[in-house]
């Protein structure tokens, strides 16, 4: 149902999950942990997917917090519950509430956990290549500073999301990228197909979370595409053309 990263496990006080699509209630191509309230899927099913994240959690259903994600640079911090109609436009919870579950949903989108254990103040980032790009990780970092994190000693994870070998992309993305800096050129490798190249994200994450200065990164090197019994993936279900796609969720929480 989840995965837990080292570097985070090891915190005292502190829980975490990237929960994988395994030990849900939907079906179909839902099947079976789908978290997306945005998806097509049962609702009710969703609710009680979310419900079972929460416990892992050892928090309530509804202090399991995620935004209306929009590929922003934008970071929240969270000292009570919303609902989903009162979810903001963000793409990053932070929290230093104990019991209240900063989380995103991502389908191969980058999702990062943070934490510094002595502040006490953690937090969940969806970066995909715009977030990167535009500075999700700094903002995020920036809103922990708020409430007394210090950003040498923050721990950060990259969770599952798609990898180099599984992310074509076309001459204008990578454009973008080296027209911010030419040093970028180092991410993208060349693809089979003419005019076309592999983005590393993780990589160009990690990039980001070092430019910030944050203490320690791991990075738990799994891939969304490829991995299909364990994780959803966007960018499969487009290859397969498929009517809509799980989400899968990753959070921390303050015990």
């Amino acid at each position: 149902m989840k995965i837990e990263a080292p570097l985070l496990s090891a915190l005292p006080g502190i829980r975490h999950a990237f929960f994988t699509r395994r030990g849900g209630v939907s079906q179909g191509i839902y099947h079976s942990l789908n978290g997306g309230t945005g998806s097509n899927d049962d609702p009710t099913a969703v609710a009680e997917n979310r419900s079972r994240m929460a416990k892992a959690l050892g928090v309530a259903p509804t202090h399991l917090l995620a935004c209306w994600q929009v590929h922003s640079a934008d970071a929240v911090v969270a000292t009570e519950p919303w609902t989903r109609e009162t979810a903001p436009k963000a793409d990053a919870v932070v929290t230093a509430t104990p019991g209240i579950a900063a989380a995103i949903s991502i389908a191969d989108c980058g999702p990062i956990l943070f934490a510094d254990p002595g502040a006490r103040v953690v937090a969940a980032a969806h970066s995909g290549w715009k977030g990167a790009v535009g500075g999700i990780v700094a903002e995020t970092i920036a809103r922990m500073e708020e409430l007394g994190a210090r950003r040498a000693d923050i721990r950060a994870v990259i969770g599952p999301l798609i990898r180099q070998p599984s992310y074509e992309v076309g001459e204008e993305f990578v454009g973008r990228f080296l027209a911010e800096d030419k040093g970028f050129a180092r991410f993208f490798a060349p693809a089979d197909r003419a005019h076309h190249s592999l983005f590393d994200l993780p990589g160009f994450i990690r990039l980001r979370l070092e430019q910030a200065g944050v203490g320690q990164v791991e990075d738990l090197g799994l891939d969304t595409y490829t991995d299909e019994e364990r994780f959803f993936s966007y960018r499969r279900t487009t290859h397969r053309k498929e009517p809509d796609y799980g989400r899968l969720m990753a959070a921390i929480t303050l015990a």
